[in-house]
């Protein structure tokens, strides 16, 4: 059984937002085209506290885009963004997945940063994900959303490791392109041996 996981559609990653992903609203209609494929989608979420960890505003001298050492490792700082329950964490307007049956919400723990639909960026605090998709039998992912180079390859990465077969959809992402991430986002996946499509691809093939 399959599944598509639609990563942080929202308006702060979105033209406009706090933290724009370039041409992030170009993905909607796609995505939205993509849903009527699958019965089964899922969508995630990033759903901050005020004061977040991975704010620059929460760091003395800090910048958005600087990288700092963390307990968990290294942080990119960003600036702040998805807050609960504000505009900019709601989803793109344009957004219309009526069946979608979950939302996974991330970055909730202010103290850790969330980029996977599956894990904290520890590596270890789970977001229950995994758990729902085996339960319900799924065994096939599907990822499209915002960022490519962030929440959509260390999603796929994570679902990869865990025993997942996981694609992305290329034309159903953007990437924001810090200090190379692009290029390191899909030296990951490719080592993670997640697999890399299109959404006319995804169509003819599944037809």
């Amino acid at each position: 059984m399959e599944a598509l996981v639609v990563i942080d559609v929202q308006n702060d990653f979105c033209p406009g937002g706090l933290l724009a992903v370039p041409e992030g609203d170009q993905v909607v209609p796609v995505i939205n085209k993509l849903a009527q494929q699958f019965e089964h989608v899922i969508l995630t979420q990033d759903w901050h506290p005020a004061g977040h960890l991975s704010f620059a505003s929460s760091h003395a001298g800090k910048a958005p885009f600087d990288v700092i050492d963390v307990d968990y490792g290294k942080q990119v700082l960003w600036p702040d963004h998805c807050l609960q329950a504000s505009h900019g964490a709601a989803f793109h307007a344009a957004l219309n997945i009526p069946h979608a049956e979950l939302i996974i919400r991330k970055g909730f723990r202010k103290g850790i940063d969330s980029y996977s639909a599956f894990f904290e960026n520890d590596h270890q605090t789970a977001t229950g994900l995994a758990g729902y998709l085996r339960e319900r039998g799924i065994t096939t992912l599907f990822m499209a959303g915002l960022a490519l180079d962030f929440c959509v390859c260390w999603s796929a990465v994570d679902g990869q490791q865990l025993g997942f077969d996981v694609t992305v959809i290329e034309n159903a992402t953007r990437g924001i392109n810090t200090n190379g991430s692009m290029d390191a986002a899909y030296e990951l996946m490719h080592g993670a041996g997640v697999h890399l499509t299109t959404a006319d691809d995804l169509r003819t093939t599944r037809q």
